[in-house]
């Protein structure tokens, strides 16, 4: 990040404070790994831009992966956010270790079943049986991955029936449709809502939710109206535009898709490889304020590594 996108972010949170608009946005973590320097990182930007702006941050666990997410990793993962000082407005952190919570993926069942039940109402969703490895003959024979609406085998136009265990997808749209979005730092942006992929999956065949589909019904229950994230997940952005939509969420959040902390060769960090763990870090003796400074500069916001508190990161951008 330059100085011009920290200028420009500064902008935008003082024109939005001085409105009193109260932005809510989220720090939505997943417990599949321990929390690494990427994660501060978001967490400068969620806290910092947020509460610059005059708005709240929410806490969520999104461990809509049945797979990988493990309590020990949540509970480690509350642990250091509350050693890093990064309080959200709700729920706390104490709250979330003491009950199931709306604010935690594996509790709201319900509300995901109630959604894809509305989705397949209007006829939104169509029962899928490609695999990966249907996707991937597709590629290899075509030379290069599916894109656009639907999928290899042309489940949506087959009106399969619903079947144990069968993924289900959401039809978007057609061939060139498109959504539209505002970012801080990038402007109005566009894209399709089905390119790489095809239809987005809502379940896949273990019965987990998908990231794309429960983070837009979270966003949309949790009154989330600035999503602060990674620039990886840019490209994601106007299919879940279009979700929302298809939920009755006209009016979209703003985004923010910030700088990545990436590895020497390119590679953004990992928490199934142990990236800068924050538990490593505070085992090597790094207090929490330096960790945060190094988080910080890795990104852009400060010109040289320096100690810097939770509470501090609010007046990197106002």
């Amino acid at each position: 990040m330059n100085r011009a996108d920290l200028e420009r972010i500064r902008g935008w949170t003082a024109a939005t404070r001085a409105a009193a608009s109260h932005p809510i946005t989220r720090f939505a973590p997943a417990p599949s790994g321990h929390l690494h320097l990427g994660h501060v990182a978001n967490a400068v930007m969620v806290w910092g831009v947020g509460r610059a702006a005059g708005g709240t941050v929410v806490l969520r666990i999104e461990d809509h992966d049945r797979s990988r997410c493990r309590p020990d990793f949540e509970a480690r993962l509350l642990d250091d956010l509350d050693w890093l000082g990064f309080a959200p407005d709700g729920p706390t952190t104490a709250a979330l270790r003491a009950a199931p919570s709306p604010y935690r993926q594996s509790d709201s069942g319900t509300a995901y079943r109630n959604t894809l039940e509305r989705l397949q109402a209007a006829g939104a969703t169509y029962p899928c049986r490609c695999t990966r490895s249907t996707f991937a003959a597709w590629a290899e024979h075509h030379d290069g991955p599916w894109h656009g609406p639907g999928c290899p085998g042309d489940c949506r136009r087959l009106e399969l029936g619903a079947e144990p265990g069968l993924p289900i997808r959401i039809a978007l749209g057609e061939a060139g449709d498109e959504e539209s979005f505002d970012d801080v730092l990038l402007g109005r942006r566009s894209g399709p809502v089905a390119d790489v992929g095809g239809d987005p999956l809502v379940r896949g065949r273990d019965g987990s939710w998908t990231y794309g589909f429960a983070v837009v019904v979270d966003d949309a229950r949790h009154r989330v109206d600035l999503v602060i994230r990674g620039s990886d997940l840019l490209d994601e952005t106007p299919r879940q535009v279009r979700l929302g939509r298809l939920l009755g969420r006209d009016d979209p959040p703003r985004f923010l898709h910030h700088p990545l902390i990436l590895k020497p060769n390119g590679a953004k960090l990992s928490k199934a490889e142990g990236d800068t763990s924050i538990g490593d870090l505070r085992a090597a003796g790094a207090s929490a304020e330096t960790i945060i400074g190094r988080a910080a500069f890795a990104i852009g916001l400060i010109e040289r590594p320096r100690a810097l508190r939770a509470d501090e990161v609010e007046g990197l951008f106002g």
